[in-house]
């Protein structure tokens, strides 16, 4: 059985990316990195780019892009990183937890063994 997007058409997923298979260096994007769209889908936009607008009029996870436009997300990032580039859309992490500092813990549980 073969994944959709990925064993199907390697020729049409070669045209989609113009040629690349590696986003840049400083590419933002990883699985979870939410993407934003910054401005509505325009006429003779490349049809994945305009559905990636059209999925991103909410705050939508890389991961997720990927598997609505079912394609490899190895090329969904190579695709957000030319509408990255182009300020049609935003990426963002989600918020990381802070790690609550050691002393702080230290002295609320002194506090508690005082109770």
């Amino acid at each position: 059985m073969s994944r959709p997007g990925r064993d199907d058409a390697p020729d049409r997923l070669y045209t989609l990316t113009g040629g690349r298979s590696r986003s840049g260096p400083d590419n933002p994007f990883d699985l979870v990195t939410l993407v934003v769209a910054e401005c509505d889908p325009v006429p003779g936009m490349q049809s994945e780019h305009a559905a990636i607008l059209r999925l991103t009029g909410r705050p939508t996870a890389v991961v997720e892009i990927a598997a609505e436009l079912r394609l490899p997300v190895s090329i969904t990032r190579i695709l957000l990183s030319d509408l990255l580039a182009a300020g049609r859309v935003s990426a963002r992490h989600p918020r990381r937890t802070a790690v609550p500092d050691p002393d702080i813990l230290e002295q609320v549980l002194v506090g508690l063994r005082n109770l």
